[in-house]
Order: structure tokens, then C-alpha cells, then sequence
């Protein structure tokens, strides 16, 4: 089970959750990753835990001020980055651009969407995985799995008919480890969460928390 954690812009120190995330990944078998803001890159990678963008721009090298570069990411110390998150979205064919940029520059792709009719059409763009994210449940508590289990199956079969080799991710909502192991159970193969532990007192606790049930 992957379980990446995005910081999004939340108050937290990225340097300390990062050091959770590594740490607790050495007491399990999930895959434990931390997607920080831009400028906290290389400080999260040095910590030498999986380290993920929160986005590229479907760009090259040139004039393009205040766009993130794949290559750079890349070499701030992040190995994936997400795309078309709920909060950064993007056109098809910007999402198209931005997995071609980061294929290019080696980094792991995961393409958010908001319901499976997306899922598919992103799947069919090529990025190693895919995450089912209805908007109106990111940052409620209240997880997918929970509030319409029917989104995930169909996210699931989605990605499958289009491409197999698609991981299916399941995010928005994502707490405990109950609503991780119900993820799994649908058919995700992982889970993509922000406060849960960005906002968590103990970021060390929460994630044990929600990776011990597996």
C-alpha cells in the first residue's frame, strides 16, 4: 500500500514531518512518501525520505518565470510528482504535457481526477498511477471509501479498462487506518492524504496510526 502525504501549504514543518514519514516507513511494509511545497524540496529530500512535487507545468527549459521545471524538481531530490491536483488543475492537454515532462525527467507520476469518467481519460494519458479525489470531500474527514465506496470500484474498473498497468489511488477524506485498509479493499492500491498528518499534533502518531491496520 503507498500512502503519500501532501503538505500542501499547511503550517507545518515540512523538515519534521518528512522525518516522521522516513522513520515510520522503516517499521512497515507500506510505501511511505511526503509531497512538501516547492521551496521545501531539497530540506525533505535530505532527510532521505521518498520526496514528491506537488506539481509540475507541462514545460521545457526556456522563458517560462514562476513555472515548476521537471528537471529541477527532479534535482531538488523529489522521485514523483502529483498532477492536476483538485487544487492546481489543469487542462487535458496540460496534464498530457506535464506527464510528458516528468517521464522526461524520470520522475513517478500520479494524475488526480475527481470522478472515475476522469480517471479513465487520465489513465489513458500514461502516468504510473491515478487518484480518485472528489473535491467536495478533500479536507472533510469524511473519505471516499465512506461517503460513496460505488466512486472508487468505478474509478478502479475505470483505470482497468483503459490501461492495467495503472495504480488506482484512493484520496480525499483520508484519516485512520480504517479508511486506508477500506481504500485497499475497494481495489486501491494506495491512498493520497494532506491534514490527516500535515495538521496532526504528531505527525509520528498519525501515521503509525493509520499504517498499523495493514
Amino acid at each position: 500500500m503507498f500512502v503519500l502525504v501532501n503538505l500542501k501549504t499547511y503550517p507545518c514543518d515540512p523538515v519534521a514531518v518528512a522525518e516522521a514519514v522516513r522513520d515510520v516507513n522503516e517499521t512497515t511494509d507500506a510505501r511511505l512518501a511526503v509531497a512538501p511545497q516547492a521551496a521545501h524540496l531539497e530540506r525533505v529530500a535530505e532527510t532521505g525520505v521518498e520526496t514528491w512535487a506537488q506539481h509540475v507545468d507541462p514545460i521545457d527549459y526556456g522563458s517560462n518565470t514562476g513555472h515548476a521545471l521537471a528537471e529541477s524538481v527532479a534535482e531538488a531530490g523529489a522521485v514523483g510528482t502529483l498532477i492536476n491536483h483538485s487544487e492546481q488543475r489543469l487542462k487535458l492537454a496540460d496534464i498530457d504535457g506535464s506527464v510528458q515532462a516528468a517521464r522526461r525527467a524520470d520522475l513517478e507520476t500520479v494524475v488526480c481526477a475527481n470522478n472515475p469518467a476522469q480517471i479513465g481519460a487520465a489513465a489513458a494519458l500514461g502516468p504510473d498511477a491515478v487518484a480518485v479525489e472528489p473535491p467536495e470531500l478533500i479536507g472533510t474527514g469524511t473519505p471516499v471509501s465512506q461517503a460513496d465506496p460505488d466512486v472508487v470500484e468505478d474509478a478502479v474498473n475505470a483505470a482497468a479498462g483503459v490501461d492495467s498497468e495503472v495504480s488506482v489511488l484512493c484520496g480525499a477524506g483520508i484519516s485512520t487506518g480504517d479508511d486506508v485498509v477500506a481504500a485497499g479493499e475497494l481495489g486501491a492500491e494506495g491512498v493520497l492524504l494532506a491534514s490527516g498528518v500535515a495538521k496532526a499534533d504528531d505527525p509520528t502518531a498519525a501515521l503509525e496510526a493509520l499504517v498499523d491496520p495493514l
